[in-house]
This record gives structure tokens, sequence and C-alpha cells, in this order.
């Protein structure tokens, strides 16, 4: 997708009457184009190189890239260090904050230097317990949670001030988001839990992982009934979708991951097939060409654990993206040749 006012491709657009960031997600959700999302697995090494392979997988896919914060509460190479590394290629960059490791004094200055490092989406979250990771043994920190910190990073964009009150030189034009999990009980508490998050701050939501289209279909119409989806301040809801590579991993991830719910027709589904992991990526297909079609589903999270490789292949077939290639490093270059070359 390419924007008339782009000054350089690959650099922060002008924030448009209405909008809160630079940003190319903002942009395409507001123009009501099916945004795609995707997480960079990050590397457990110091090599910068290593994020630059991981990223070029989806090239010409995502219309922005999760760096996750300590996922699962282990550790990798930081959230904040991905996003530096990527922004200065250009890449639109979703930066997790996790509650978990860090005071709000840190959290405000990471708001901040990643701002000024071109990143225009952050993440909000609580965070994992250590206990779920591999240093059991660290200290939590949870000073703030997920709420209130999107009520700390709306008041430093809006109102240009921390949270203990000093004035900010320039605010972080940052679009705000939060997790949600439609799938997990109470289900009748989570639009409230999700109108709460909209009034602390959330603009868009990506979700736990979608195999039960039922019952998201369920949660959207009650998050329309809320009125989350209209007005200039709804909320944009990206479902989490996913590739599973064989009914045994499904079933241990739904025995073993919190909040995760696998119904048994999909386990039986990936059990029939000759070729699982196979089956596991046409069964992400199909999802999400099924979550295109409720209402109010603004895209899609993908979230392709240990088969990044697959993203591509996913989207290609599913459609979503109409043709349009949403922006990477040396797409407009590829785009010319090919114009020349037709």
């Amino acid at each position: 997708m390419i924007f008339d006012d782009e000054p350089t491709p690959g650099e922060g657009l002008p924030i448009l009457p209405g909008h809160v960031s630079p940003g190319r997600l903002e942009r395409v959700l507001r123009a009501g184009k099916f945004a795609v999302t995707s997480e960079i697995d990050p590397p457990d090494s110091a090599d910068p190189d290593e994020v630059f392979k991981r990223a070029a997988i989806f090239d010409g896919y995502v219309d922005a890239i999760n760096a996750t914060d300590g996922s699962g509460a282990n550790c990798h190479m930081s959230s904040v260090g991905v996003c530096a590394l990527l922004t200065r290629r250009g890449y639109a960059m979703v930066m997790q904050i996790s509650c978990r490791d860090r005071n709000r004094i840190a959290i405000q200055g990471e708001i901040l230097g990643g701002a000024a490092m071109g990143v225009a989406n952050i993440m909000c979250l609580t965070g994992d317990g250590v206990q779920a990771g591999d240093h059991p043994q660290a200290k939590p920190v949870f000073d703030l949670d997920s709420m209130s910190l999107l009520e700390v990073a709306r008041a430093m964009r809006d109102e240009q001030r921390f949270q203990s009150g000093r004035k900010l030189d320039t605010p972080p034009r940052v679009f705000l988001g939060a997790a949600e999990n439609p799938f997990a009980p109470p289900f009748d508490w989570r639009p409230h839990r999700l109108a709460k998050k909209v009034a602390a701050g959330a603009q868009f939501i990506q979700t736990q992982y979608c195999y039960d289209i039922p019952r998201l279909k369920t949660f959207m119409s009650q998050v329309r009934d809320l009125g989350l989806l209209e007005g200039p301040n709804r909320v944009f809801i990206m479902p989490g979708v996913g590739p599973l590579a064989s009914a045994k991993s499904a079933t241990w991830i739904r025995e073993h991951v919190p909040g995760v719910h696998i119904p048994d027709s999909v386990i039986k589904r990936l059990a029939g097939a000759e070729k699982q992991k196979a089956e596991g990526r046409k069964l992400c297909i199909d999802l999400i060409q099924e979550i295109r079609e409720i209402e109010g589903v603004s895209g899609v999270h993908v979230m392709a654990y240990r088969q990044e490789e697959a993203v591509a292949e996913i989207i290609q077939s599913s459609g979503v993206l109409e043709g349009r290639v949403p922006w990477y490093p040396g797409r407009d270059r590829q785009l010319q040749r090919q114009a020349v070359g037709a």
C-alpha cells in the first residue's frame, strides 16, 4: 500500500487529522484495509544479522511486526533492541512492553526511547509470571499492569506529561495496543474487560490464538453492542491465528498453555490428515478467511512460533491483502523493476 503523502518510503508518515501516530499500521487500519501483523522470534544472540534475517521472512506480507518482550517469561534479545535495529531499516514495529520486569520509571523511559527511534506502535502487556519461564528465581516487578500502563502511555502522548506530572518537551506519537482473550472464561466478562482497556487508552487489540470461530463471533457481537467499534475512539480488533504442527502438539498446547482454547474438532481434523503440518497451515488459512467475514474485525495477528517461514504462504493463500504489498525495505525498487519488465 503506497500513500500519496509518503515523504520517503520507510520513514514516518505525516500525522493525519484524527490519527495519533506517523505509523503505517494506524494508517492501514483507519483506511479500512484488512491489516496483517506478525511477530518476530527474538534471537538468543547479540548478532544483529539474526534479527534482520528473521524480519525479512515477513517482507511484503505484514503491515507491522511485533517485537516480543520476554514472552513466556523467557530471556531473549529485548523488544527495544529488536526495534532499534529494525526501525533503522524502515520496518513498522509494534514494541511490546511487559510490566513484569521494569518499574514505571524505566517503562516511561522506554516509551520515549522507542518513539525517538521511530516506533509508532506500543503494545501494553501485564506479562507472564516469572514462574512460567526459564528464570523462576527472578524478582517480578509488576509496578504497573496493562491497564495502568495504557493510562500512563496515553497521558504521555495526549497530556504531554510523565505520571509524576512533570512536563515532556516532545510527547511520544504512538498508537496504543493491548491484548485480549475472548476464548477464556468468564466469557461474558471479556467484552467489558476490553471496554476498560479502551477507556484506558487501547486503540488496537491483538487477541490470543483463535481456533473457535463461533466463540469469536459471539465476542464480536458483544463488543459491537457495547459501541466499541464506532466513533472517534473506536478500537481495531485483530484476532490471533497460527498454524498448528500436529494433533499431538495441539493437544499439548491445549493442556499446558494457559488461555489457549483448541476445540476437539480442530484436533480431530489434524489427526485425520496424512500430512499434519500442511493441514495445520491449511487450517490457519481457513480460519483467516472465516475471521475476515466477521463484522467488526479489522485484521489478523499471525503467530507462527517456529513456523515463521510459513507466514508468507499463509497470507498469500488467504487472499486477505487483496493484491496490496505492505512496505518492506526494497519494495519500491522491486515494484519498479516489475513495471519495467511488464
